[in-house]
């Protein structure tokens, strides 16, 4: 599937700016194609639909084929043919369809004539898209950068093969288990005209009922006030049918029975049941429409029983309603169609702005584990992105033929199945979580053999040179990497940074044994090294496949959206003695050595040396009874911050009723309202010239080590947990806290998507009156980004930065706590069907982290959170054979940018068409912290010619001049009552919309929050 999909995706790039699709012009798919409500009447928008999950408890592959139905009866292509054959025997019929991943499969493997016949049904309206994005994404554990990615991959698609006709009107979150704030502003960004969603809070959603305001406008970002505003709806039964009206194969109601003759004729009684659910319904909305989902999870494999069954209902329905003078009309509809007769009644609708985070279903059930739930997928996506960024960026700055479009958009397609609710979320099955990592690593495997490697080959050797390095991708987050810690002689390191700015960078190498090496770069410069021990807990990591004993780290500065590579060779030194210690004693009290050079790589013998170390540093270990991670005086007071682990009893219940849910994959559900402090076995201190760090060896399995670097604002916490131990019967839920004496006042932010930031505060919800029988669950809040609290007496603030999502709360005055890691022994019945215990080989998973911190009075950007989910790639080539000299020789160091405007970055820059690529730049500040920004398109990026510049929306599969948003009226007392609620906590919700500044040619301005998308023509110089 994947080749003829990518190679049609190449095709589409050229057709977005300039529609060629044969039936633009005879299309009736928009709104014209819609049934028209009827004044005075309830009318009642019948929705066939089908929720497909891309993976949950059978793989993609499952899914599509309808294999291993003993786990679940579920095949979509079946779906597909049903559906496409029931819609083209009867006009009136509608549909729509989400995923886009399993479109693009089933119509690769249909004939001629079946592709005629879908491209009429999309052309007419019959059959239409809602969402189409590849999957349809989690939001709560996403990263901002990687939804966008997805949706333009998805809509790439449609627009290819339908053109505008394929273009979905509305986004359909119906499963997702919580909902992003930013995610809002996205899909207006995008140009969608509304988004509906399936599920929200319990309490949210009984006050909405009764308030009639389950459809509101959501307004994305207050920066960018109303451009990110869209209309959203909440769904009535989340996306199932009324209770007792499934007509699927898959389930049990009473089909609509109309022979008179039957003793079995049911047409009265059903329809009446049908008008009462519907005139319920409708109590909760405020205009005369209501939409009545009919579908649900991979239905329609035999989409005749759907149909009749509805057919007969519409039918007998509006005749009995005529007879009876009932005001109700029922027709075929789409999300869409029933968006515009609301739009079109005008209700006056409230504003939100929060989101809807944390999700609870009932009492006891709080959505607040998957936030954490299977780390290591959540490692695994967060890496995966961060290195697509930088193929996509090579590819273009290589100059690479157009050939290879297909391996890069395998690794996008690879990227669209992890965003499912079903898969970064870690709440799919153990198998399928194992069949996401072989299509991400095979992915991966292909864009760094075929773009990677060639691009650097190209760029440092120059496109006429016929050698061919080798960079490997070495397994940091285990201190393994297969050149460096068999390197015999000299090595290269090669680090690349995707950001429009330059960085100092940690490089932290694994080796073999305690080897003295010097770093020297392109120019001739040395750097200060420093070599520590790889404690023994990583170097038994079960999964870890390494010799490698030592690592040796640097910091070097990286330019802006470029490379360096650094010469990396054993140091020649003079004489050497052996320090006057028993080699028998255990490692940390010795001192280790860096930048001095050892004569065996046995790590217990320890020797320094009498030679001018220069720029080397010596690291020592020794032993300390401190547990403080840092100090910071502000407003002449002193701050302490230390850290701790411990661990929360996961509850075990039958889950039969409310009170006895279980703790599992999506649910958190502590049995205690405080963790379980794990004691301190051994703490050892280590200190250089390079970094100093605290290393703390804890009960239970689990250990911390907090380093800070010389030259670094930042400090990093390491964190390795596992194998959680099962022995006792009880499940546990590992978190790090953060302990301060800042005063917070039960307030702290949270991000939302990686992009803006959320006011929180313990034990409150803004729209409405919390009643909270889970005081941590229900405080516990998705990090993507960060988490922080400030003081409230000074302007310190600690922020946490996690390498990937984790849930995270402030639940105690001064603390942070981040949940690291959980291994549950039984299932919380929401449908996964067995617990969420990880193991290897038989043991219970060890999971290792990173966790950047800030303890600091400076003003925090979200430059920090940039820096931390674009860390530079590093890379490691054997260099036997290449001498220094030869090295220098070669094209070393190469930036494409000057460092940009503070505020900007460099969201996006992929090859989209030949000549042409796809440029995305953001504004990262906010209205409060600085100015509009502006850009020269003509030459902000060296040795590119721009020829021309087209602007597209956000998803870059439509004109932004083509596209205008729509207008909705909204009441102003939304404003007021958060004010009295929150006080001044929330600030007010009324935005001051901004005055967009005026192009000028190719030069663009981007205001606060704002992010510009363009089809970019250009030659390289």
């Amino acid at each position: 599937m994947a080749l003829k999909l990518l190679v049609l995706l190449i095709i589409a790039s050229s057709a977005l700016s300039v529609p060629t699709h044969g039936k633009q012009k005879a299309a009736k798919c928009g709104y014209e194609s819609c049934t028209k409500p009827k004044d005075g009447m309830l009318n009642v928008h019948i929705v066939a639909h089908t929720h497909d999950d891309v993976g949950w408890l059978k793989t993609v592959d499952q899914y599509y084929y309808g294999h291993r139905n003993n786990i679940q009866k579920a095949g979509v292509q079946y779906i597909l043919d049903s559906v496409v054959k029931e819609l083209w025997e009867i006009p009136e019929r509608r549909f729509i369809y989400v995923e886009t991943a399993f479109f693009a499969k089933w119509w690769f493997e249909q004939t001629p004539e079946i592709h005629r016949k879908v491209d009429q049904l999309v052309q007419e309206g019959r059959l239409k898209f809602a969402g189409g994005a590849w999957s349809m994404n989690d939001e709560a554990n996403t990263y901002y950068q990687s939804t966008i990615d997805q949706f333009t991959f998805g809509l790439g698609f449609l627009n290819a093969t339908f053109g505008e006709c394929g273009r979905p009107r509305v986004g359909w979150q119906i499963d997702p288990f919580g909902h992003s704030r930013e995610f809002a502003s996205l899909l207006a960004g995008m140009g969608y005209d509304g988004l509906f969603l399936g599920r929200i809070d319990y309490q949210d959603k009984t006050q909405r009922m009764k308030d009639k305001t389950m459809e509101f406008v959501w307004r994305g970002d207050d920066s960018l006030g109303k451009s990110s505003d869209i209309f959203t709806g909440i769904l009535y039964n989340t996306y199932a049918p009324p209770p007792g009206f499934c007509f699927d194969i898959l389930c049990n109601d009473e089909p609509i029975i109309d022979d008179p003759s039957s003793p079995d004729y049911n047409v009265d009684r059903r329809v009446d049941g049908f008008f009462a659910r519907a005139k319920q319904m409708a109590r909760a909305y405020s205009t005369n429409n209501v939409l009545v989902t009919m579908g649900d999870d991979f239905n329609y494999q035999d989409a005749g029983m759907w149909f009749k069954n509805l057919d007969k209902l519409i039918k007998y329905g509006n005749k009995m309603a005529a007879d009876d003078n009932l005001n109700i009309n029922i027709f075929y509809s789409t999300p869409d169609c029933y968006l515009k007769a609301v739009k079109d009644a005008n209700p006056v609708l409230p504003i939100k702005q929060d989101d809807f985070f944390p999700y609870a279903s009932d009492p006891h059930s709080y959505w607040t584990g998957y936030f954490t739930s299977r780390p290591t997928i959540k490692l695994i996506e967060a890496e995966a992105n961060k290195y697509m960024q930088m193929a996509k960026q090579l590819y273009v700055l290589a100059g690479l033929s157009m050939n290879k479009m297909p391996v890069l958009d395998e690794l996008k397609s690879a990227m669209g199945f992890l965003q499912h609710h079903d898969a970064i979320t870690g709440t799919e099955k153990q198998h399928v979580t194992y069949d996401y990592i072989r299509i991400i690593s095979a992915a991966l495997h292909e864009a760094h053999e075929e773009i990677t490697t060639e691009a650097l080959n190209k760029l440092i050797h120059g496109s006429s040179s016929d050698v061919k390095w080798k960079f490997d991708r070495c397994q940091f987050n285990e201190s393994s990497c297969v050149t460096s810690e068999n390197a015999r002689g000299a090595m290269i390191v090669t680090v690349y940074n995707p950001l429009a700015w330059s960085v100092l960078a940690p490089i932290r190498i694994p080796i073999s044994g305690e080897k003295t090496l010097r770093v020297t770069d392109g120019s001739g410069k040395t750097y200060a090294t420093q070599t520590t021990y790889i404690e023994e807990s990583i170097r038994k990591i079960p999964s870890r496949s390494s010799i490698a004993t030592h690592e040796f780290v640097f910091v070097a500065n990286i330019p802006a959206l470029g490379f360096k590579s650094f010469y990396v060779q054993k140091k020649k030194t003079g004489k050497r003695h052996r320090r006057d210690a028993d080699v028998s004693r255990s490692k940390d009290e010795y001192n280790v050595v860096s930048g001095s050079e050892a004569a065996c790589d046995d790590p217990m013998v320890v020797q320094r040396y009498d030679d001018e170390l220069g720029d080397e540093g010596v690291s020592s270990i020794s032993r300390s009874a401190s547990t403080s991670l840092r100090t910071v005086t502000s407003g002449g007071k002193t701050y302490e911050l230390s850290g701790t682990v411990g661990y929360y009893p996961g509850y075990l219940g039958n889950n039969m009723v409310y009170a006895n849910r279980s703790s599992g994959a999506y649910i958190f559900r502590p049995n205690a309202i405080s963790a379980t402090i794990l004691s301190i076995l051994n703490k050892t201190d280590v200190t250089g010239n390079v970094f100093q760090e605290q290393r703390f060896v804890m009960s239970g399995n689990a250990e911390y080590t907090q380093r800070t670097y010389t030259v670094l604002e930042y400090s990093e916490v390491d964190w390795l947990i596992g194998p959680i131990s099962d022995e006792d019967g009880v499940g546990k839920e590992y978190v790090m806290k953060y302990i301060s004496n800042i005063l917070n006042n039960g307030e702290f932010d949270t991000d939302s998507s990686g992009r803006t930031t959320l006011k929180r505060k313990l034990n409150q919800r803004p729209q409405w009156n919390l009643t909270l029988e889970e005081p941590v669950a229900g405080n516990y809040y998705p990090i993507v980004g960060y988490i922080s609290i400030k003081d409230s007496e000074s302007n310190l603030s600690l922020r946490i930065i996690p390498d990937r999502p984790e849930g995270g709360a402030s639940l105690v005055e001064g603390e942070i706590e981040m949940m690291l890691h959980r291994r549950l022994l039984h299932d919380d019945a929401f449908g996964v069907g067995e617990a969420l215990n990880e193991t290897y080989n038989g043991r219970g998973l060890v999971v290792r982290g990173t966790n950047r911190i800030y303890y600091s009075d400076a003003k925090f950007a979200f430059k920090d959170v940039l820096d931390t989910r674009n860390k530079p790639e590093v890379f490691v080539t054997d260099a036997r054979g290449i001498t220094l000299e030869e090295f220098k020789a070669l094209n070393t160091e190469k930036s494409w940018i000057g460092n940009l405007a503070n505020g900007v970055h460099l969201l996006t820059l992929e090859p989209w068409n030949e000549g042409e690529l796809l440029l995305r730049l953001e504004n990262y500040l906010d209205k409060s912290e600085g100015s509009t920004k502006q850009i020269d398109l003509s030459n902000f990026m060296s040795g590119f010619k721009v020829k021309s510049v087209q602007e597209m929306l956000l998803s870059a599969d439509k004109l932004k001049s083509n596209h205008n948003q729509w207008v909705w009226s909204v009441a102003d007392q939304f404003a007021a009552d958060i004010n009295k609620e929150y006080g001044s906590f929330r600030k007010t919700a009324r935005a001051v919309d901004r005055v967009k500044m005026a192009d000028d040619g190719n030069k663009i301005n981007l205001d606060a929050k704002e992010i510009r998308t363009f089809v970019v023509k250009y030659e390289l110089d």
